[in-house]
Parts: C-alpha cells; sequence; structure tokens
C-alpha cells in the first residue's frame, strides 16, 4: 500500500478525531469515544457506543 497523502494524513490523526468527538459532546450532550480501528486508510473512529474491547478506546469524552 502506498503512503498516505498529506492531506489524509491531516486528516486522519488523532488530534482532528478527539476534535470531533468534542465538538459532537458538546452539540449532543451524549459520551463520545476515539476508538483505534487498526485500519491505515482510517485509524481512528468517534463513536457513542462503548466498544466491548476497552483497549480500543484512547478517550472517552464526557
Amino acid at each position: 500500500m502506498s503512503a498516505l497523502s498529506p492531506l489524509r494524513h491531516r486528516l486522519t490523526t488523532f488530534e482532528r478525531c478527539y476534535a470531533v468527538a468534542t465538538q459532537l459532546r458538546r452539540e449532543t450532550h451524549v459520551d463520545q469515544f476515539v476508538i483505534r480501528t487498526g485500519m491505515p486508510l482510517q485509524p481512528f473512529r468517534v463513536t457513542a457506543r462503548r466498544p466491548a474491547d476497552d483497549d480500543q478506546i484512547l478517550a472517552w469524552v464526557a
């Protein structure tokens, strides 16, 4: 697999994902989780559902 483009790299950082989780928490008043996916094109994801495997959780925005 080729390296990520500079734009894709910026969009897939933990910091960007955490910012999205913070914004969602502020707007919805629902706890958000930043989780590790293990996928190179989307290494982090935001979800309102707590994952079954706590090892996936990188941040909990409450």
